[in-house]
């Protein structure tokens, strides 16, 4: 199965976790050796297996949260890595345990969907950072907040991001169109009056 969508027909096994938990490390690496975080974010409410609820920061043990930071930092400073990226991780036990054990699931090395709530929570514009990256600036021109230690800002409170999607297959027209506006409130949609969602994409629009 894996020769055959893949080209490659090597597996990797992973170690089953109970009652774990989804946590991401958002990281900017400038390929000039300088590697930063933007905190973590938690993934944890899916459904199958698509995130449709992410929080950020995570209610986390401080103890943890550097834990997992300082190890999402080692791992892409030796990949010389360039851009902005997530690393993910699984934690077993509690949040709340700041020796909660947790294990490397993967590297996403793009800008994801839930970037936006990392911004609203650290004043980053991530998407901004990654064109500085791409145009060659090293971290010191990126114009990042700082931190403490390997932190690129710091935290300003919380964020919650809940995705809309419609049922697969594309839709029919959409006859109306409102979004929710108020103090506190963002929203990134690719829905208008009148288009026709399409079978072809992703069917997440907002």
């Amino acid at each position: 199965e894996a020769k055959t969508a893949f080209s490659n027909g090597a597996v990797f096994f992973e170690e089953f976790l109970t009652d774990a938990r989804h946590i991401e490390v958002q990281i900017v690496a400038d390929g000039q050796g300088e590697v930063v975080h933007l905190f973590e974010r938690d993934c944890s409410v899916q459904l199958r297996n698509q995130k449709v609820v992410e929080v950020a920061p995570s209610r986390m043990h401080p103890g943890l949260r550097q834990r997992i930071t300082d190890c999402a930092v080692r791992l892409i400073a030796n990949c010389d890595y360039r851009g902005v990226g997530t690393v993910e991780f699984m934690v077993a036990g509690e949040l709340s345990d700041p020796d909660a054990r947790f294990v490397f699931m993967e590297v996403n090395p793009r800008v994801q969907v839930e970037h936006t709530i990392t911004e609203e929570v650290t004043g980053v514009d991530i998407v901004k950072t990654q064109l500085k990256i791409a145009a060659g600036y090293p971290m010191a021109e990126l114009g990042l907040p700082g931190g403490e230690g390997k932190a690129a800002a710091t935290l300003r409170g919380f964020a919650i991001q809940c995705r809309v999607s419609l049922a697969p297959g594309g839709g029919p027209e959409v006859s109306a169109y409102r979004e929710p506006v108020g103090e506190g409130i963002r929203v990134d949609g690719a829905l208008y009056e009148g288009c026709k969602p399409s079978m072809h994409y992703d069917p997440l629009v907002g």
